[in-house]
């Protein structure tokens, strides 16, 4: 095999505080060198090299993956306005189609807006906002051709089929004002940061800037309720937030404030008839509910709907004309609370298994009498449910078909607990195909997240079911800085307290490895973005407890990067992770970021993904981190870095290109796990040391 390529090192030091870091791959920022493309090329040719042997493996998993999708598909239309929209998707298309029907869906069908014409003669395609005129003539939409995440507005006539000349760059969000001819919408500057509202009117020349945010910490987003009576603005930091507001019918008139921002105080707001509601944390980190007079909302006159509780977390409330439905978790499990206008029939919709996933799905009419929402577990496909909310009936409107003859029975999930250093009990959910032996010989894939308050879902995956159907434990840790219960546990992981993250996991790994779950040589973790810290750290901390590691679009300098305030995402970010020009938070990251913390010793093999155009983490960050272990470790273990040149921090965005990349990912973690030669075992008993 060819040897790894070496990054040429350039003489440069970071120094803050007497802390000098030496980074002699600082030129790999420059995007435009030449050297930097070759070096990165190298790099993929090198891992295509070193995975060739994987190639028939690759191509199985892959096989199996399309062979259980139902590649020409519908989903769950609904109603909106006297219109039933739906997308579609056709066998061999990358991407969705977006259509409707007047009336009913036996008219004939129209073509909102086809991906995949769109994203001819691109190597990447993402769709933003969609958003339809009140008149249901136009339609406003924001594309990606880069993967960056900049998107760019433009409209397209609904009875023409031709698109106007409207065409507006850097749009992170953006709706319609009732007249049907005015949009407002939301750029962003240098850094990404969503910042400035506008308003634009259809075949008009100039637009007028309405508000501008000045604090670097705080981002906002536009948008109108379910009533579509008021357009909002919502302007957030990660701990504060405002919002503004206006009638839909007079986008001309002045934005006024909801509730003035207060260090601290999280809020969001829709309203219902002449009242705004909130959801607020004023009382406590997992937020309450209140109610105050639309011409009147200050605090004094908030009326509370449903109190802060310490064991529920409030994520979210939609209100209708005759209910509203409260989204909350409990003991990591998401609710659905179903409540009546005037207070009565206050009850939770039923869930059919103890470890699952479940929250709203498209309800887009103020006058419905139905809830739609989603279901999935580890062994339940996605499903789309109606929920008569005064019979208190479902209605099961579709359930993704895996093909191939898939039996959920055949499969088993629970959920355990790990013990943290600091005696607090982590969640682990799993899934496995019956059949496992439990002596330490299974293979495992244990994969966490634990930031931004962001819970790590427990979803069904089809293509999952390759590494299951070959005897691989699937494990998800749910860390604290995740959300998983509630605002504290993300508190308990974030900022001053970071180190909870990893070392949860650390315990997460030796809880399942001491219960014979599996053993370190057949263990695999990963981890993506800020699981890419996750699995940098951890790896830092403790090479020995696992076999190997994955991980995808990793946030792995996090020093540097925090010091950075040019770059997107940083300065608003000091609130998640803490402002290293403060000395003691410095020495805390310091302690933590995997990048600083590498030392020469062994090392697990590594696979590391990322992508040229990620906005979110660059690509330079997980290309220093592997020169960096290359030039430290002491071990020969491989490690590749493959990067996506047309994609940016979600990957390849083509459905098929996908698949691909996914059927890459596990044949190298089959190979690590021992499993490479372990053919699949759908219909036949299963032993983990088959």
């Amino acid at each position: 095999m060819p040897n790894p390529p070496i990054a040429p090192r350039i003489p440069h030091a970071h120094e803050k505080f007497g802390d000098i870091r030496e980074d002699p791959w600082s030129w790999l920022r420059e995007k435009d060198d030449p050297e930097v493309r070759a070096y990165l090329d190298a790099e993929n040719a090198y891992a295509e090299a070193e995975l060739a042997p994987l190639k028939p493996l690759e191509t199985t998993i892959y096989d199996e993956m399309l062979a259980r999708i139902k590649q020409t598909d519908l989903s769950v239309a609904y109603r909106d306005n006297g219109w039933w929209y739906y997308t579609r998707t056709e066998e061999g298309k990358q991407y969705t189609i977006h259509c409707r029907r007047a009336g009913t869906m036996e008219a004939p069908e129209e073509v909102v807006l086809d991906l995949n014409l769109l994203a001819e003669g691109h190597p990447y395609l993402g769709l933003g906002a969609l958003e339809i005129s009140d008149d249901n003539r136009y339609a406003l939409f924001t594309t990606d051709t880069t993967g960056f995440r900049e998107y760019t507005l433009q409209v397209k006539d609904l009875v023409t089929g031709a698109l106007l000349d409207e065409r507006i760059e850097k749009v992170a969000s953006a709706a319609w004002a009732a007249d049907s001819r005015t949009i407002v919408y939301v750029t962003e500057d240098h850094a990404k940061r969503a910042y400035k509202l506008w308003r634009h009117t259809l075949g008009g020349a100039t637009d007028r800037a309405i508000y501008e945010e000045t604090d670097e910490r705080f981002r906002i987003g536009v948008g109108r309720g379910r009533s579509k009576r008021i357009l909002y603005l919502g302007i957030n930091s990660f701990t504060t937030s405002e919002a503004r507001w206006t009638p839909a019918d007079r986008p001309d008139g002045e934005w006024r404030v909801v509730v003035p921002r207060a260090t601290g105080r999280e809020y969001d707001v829709d309203d219902r008839g002449e009242r705004f509601w909130f959801r607020v944390n004023d009382t406590g980190r997992n937020f309450r509910l209140v109610s105050a007079p639309i011409d009147d909302p200050a605090p004094a006159n908030w009326r509370e709907e449903i109190p802060h509780r310490d064991d529920v977390m409030i994520e979210g409330l939609d209100l209708f004309r005759d209910f509203s439905v409260v989204q909350q978790r409990r003991d990591g499990l998401q609710e659905l609370r179903v409540i009546a206008q005037d207070g009565s029939n206050d009850h939770l919709i039923a869930m059919a298994e103890p470890v699952y996933t479940a929250g709203p799905g498209t309800n887009a009419e103020w006058e419905a009498t139905q809830y739609r929402f989603s279901y999935q577990s580890f062994v339940t496909p996605p499903s789309v449910f109606d929920y008569d909310v005064r019979g208190r009936i479902r209605t099961l409107r579709k359930q993704v078909e895996v093909l191939g003859g898939y039996d959920p029975a055949r499969y088993e999930s629970t959920r355990v607990h790990a013990e943290a250093p600091d005696g607090v009990q982590v969640p682990i959910s799993l899934v496995w195909r019956t059949g496992v032996t439990r002596d330490g010989s299974a293979p495992m894939l244990l994969s966490g997240y634990g930031a931004y308050g962001i819970p790590y879902p427990v979803g069904f995956s089809s293509a999952r079911l390759s590494l299951l159907d070959r005897g691989v434990v699937f494990a998800i840790a749910h860390i604290r800085g995740g959300g998983d219960l509630g605002k504290p546990w993300h508190d308990g992981g974030r900022m001053m307290h970071k180190m909870n993250t990893f070392t949860d996991f650390i315990a997460s790994a030796k809880r399942l490895v001491k219960d014979r779950w599996t053993s370190p040589p057949r263990l695999v973790i990963e981890g993506g973005s800020a699981g890419g810290l996750l699995m940098g750290a951890v790896t830092n901390l403790r090479p020995d407890l696992w076999s190997a590691v994955v991980s995808h679009v990793p946030f792995v300098d996090v020093l540097t990067t925090m010091l950075d305030a040019s770059l997107p995402l940083t300065v608003g970010e000091y609130e998640e992770w803490g402002d290293p020009n403060d000395e003691a938070t410095y020495r805390y990251i310091r302690r933590y970021c995997p990048w600083s913390n590498i030392e020469p010793k062994a090392y697990p093999p590594m696979y590391i993904r990322t992508s040229i155009n990620d906005s979110q983490v660059m690509y330079w960050e997980p290309a220093k981190y592997v020169a960096k272990l290359r030039a430290m470790k002491s071990d020969k273990n491989q490690i590749l870095l493959l990067t996506n040149m047309g994609a940016g921090h979600g990957g390849a965005s083509g459905r098929y290109d996908h698949l691909h990349e996914l059927a890459r990912d596990y044949a190298w973690m089959l190979q690590q796990m021992g499993q490479w030669n372990t053919p699949t075992t759908v219909g036949s008993p299963l032993r983990a040391d088959s």
